[in-house]
Parts: C-alpha cells; structure tokens; sequence
C-alpha cells in the first residue's frame, strides 16, 4: 500500500485533530504543525507512538518546509474570543499562512485545500447563503480580523491556481461543535454546555432569534476528505455545513433539556457585526462530493455534553 504524506496546519486544534485522526485510519502518514495558540496537545497525544504520526511546533506565519503530497491548511483561531485576542496576529495567519502553504505547495506540487468559512459571508442578505454570493462583510468591524483574513485567503488560493497552477480546494465551513471543542472557546454550543453542566446562567446575546446552523465534527471531517479527493477541475468554494436551521433561544432550551439544569436564560446585548441568519446552502457539496451531514443536532449535542462532563469532573 502506498501512503499518502499529508501536512494538517494547526492539527492540535479541535478540526484538525479530528481529521489526523480519520487520515491516519486511513492509512497515510500526517505531520501535524501547530503554535498551540488554539490548539491543545492534549488533542494529539493519544497519536504521539504513532509511526506515521509526526508533530513540530510552528508557526505558519513563518515559512516551512517538508515534502508531502497533501497539505490541509486548517491554521487558524476560529471563535471570535480566540481570533479578537489578537486580531493582527488572526489576520497574519491567514493572510501570510496562506502565502507560506500556497508557495509550498506550488514549489513540491502538492494539492492543497484551506479550511474558509461562512464568515465570508458576513451578515447575510441572502439567504440561505450559496456559493456565489459575494457576502455583506464590515471591513473595519471587530470581527474583520477574521472575516477579511479568510476572503483574502480564498483570493490568494485563486490566484496561485490561476497564475502558478497549484491545485486548490476551497471549503467555506459553517458554525460546526463536537468533542475536544475547547472549554473556554466562546463559541455558542461551548458556551451553552459548559454554562448548563455547571449550573450558571446560559447567556444569550441579544434576544435569541438569530439564527444558526449546527454541523458536527465527524460530518465536517467527512465533507473536508471528499473535497480533497474530488476532481482536479474542482476547486470549491464549496459550503460545508448542515442546512438545518435553529435559533440560539431554541439551543438553549435543548441544552437546557439535554443536561437537566436548574440554568436561567439571561439576555445581553448583541455584539457588533453578529450575523442574525446563517444557514448554508449545500447543493454543490451534495453534486460535487456525494456529501451531506449525517448526524442531527440532539445526537450530536449528546455527545458533546458527554465529552465537556468528562472535563470538569
């Protein structure tokens, strides 16, 4: 059997450390880089006597170099507390890694696929958001560290394609949760879990009628190596994420429900910039990669309380 070499950027962090996992049970060997911005080692060390496992500490702001066959660029803080902590830094990584990965790739003649977002999007005035909408993004907003990092990330993959014909894929991920999702990470189901397990307050920003769409980890996971592997004319953007449509009031009280908490909901006021719709449509992913999400929101939410129960106990 031939192995592939595969290179995850930021592979110690909650999407990255799920795919290493699903690439390595397929057979091919994996070098993860990470900086542990994000990331956590505990995310990787179950993989540490792995043979075709290898981890170096990096930062992709910086170049790199290494002969794979496969490069995931999946390097970068993704939860507005994360990404908002540092914002030059959030946008030297997507802007400077994505130059760093591309100029790899062009120079070994590897595929490379970057791991964009809905945030591309902004808040939308089309929905549900398909693939050839151009977005509705504040360009000085406090979340344009990350928004604009990943829309010039997508313009420099296209143009290394287009001038230096490197083999792209391009990924738009939607608001996606699972196990090894940070405790701390800030995002809305984290958030929600860890507030319910430990009996305080489940915090809503603004009045809960924003709305989301849920994509667990293994469904991401599955979606990101099908678009790896499609034909090399196909280069994305392609939505990923699960078109099922819930409001952030309606997450509450299943989380609420789900954990048995005695929680109250309490309302603050809506941060800047936070998009009240967001709902992929996923038409090409189903065309171009026989792909849509498996596993609904009660199943999926299962799981993640059992992982954050086994953290704080």
């Amino acid at each position: 059997m031939i192995r592939k070499k595969v290179l995850v950027t930021g592979g110690a962090g909650f999407v990255g450390s799920h795919l290493i996992d699903r690439l390595l049970k397929e057979g091919n060997e994996v070098i993860c880089v990470d900086n542990y911005f994000t990331g956590q080692k505990q995310n990787i060390v179950h993989l540490m006597d792995n043979p075709f496992f290898e981890y170096i500490r990096h930062d992709i702001t910086m170049p790199f170099f290494v002969e794979v066959d496969e490069i995931y660029n999946l390097a970068c803080p993704a939860s507005p507390v994360h990404y908002q902590h540092n914002p030059i830094k959030t946008v030297k990584t997507s802007v400077s890694g994505a130059i760093n990965m591309l100029g790899l790739a062009k120079r070994i003649n590897a595929k490379i696929l970057q791991a964009s977002t809905s945030e591309v999007y902004g808040d939308p005035q089309v929905h549900p958001q398909r693939e050839d909408y151009w977005g509705h993004v504040n360009p000085i907003g406090t979340r344009s560290c990350y928004d604009e990092g990943k829309r010039v990330a997508e313009t420099l993959f296209f143009n290394y394609h287009w001038q230096n014909k490197v083999r792209i894929k391009v990924a738009r991920i939607f608001n996606t949760y699972g196990t090894r999702m940070h405790p701390n990470d800030g995002r809305v189901v984290s958030n929600f879990i860890m507030q319910a397990l430990l009996g305080n307050d489940i915090t809503i920003y603004g009045d809960g009628s924003q709305s989301r769409s849920f994509q667990y980890i293994d469904d991401l996971v599955e979606g990101l190596i099908r678009l790896m592997n499609t034909r090399e004319d196909f280069t994305g953007p392609v939505n990923i994420g699960n078109p099922n449509e819930f409001t952030i009031g309606e997450l509450a009280k299943k989380v609420i429900e789900m954990t048995e908490t005695t929680s109250k909901i309490i309302y603050n006021d809506l941060p800047s910039d936070d998009p009240l719709q967001r709902q992929p449509d996923i038409t090409l992913a189903k065309k171009e990669l026989n792909w849509e999400p498996s596993i609904q929101l009660e199943e999926g939410l299962e799981k993640t309380i059992d992982y954050f129960k086994q953290i704080i106990t």
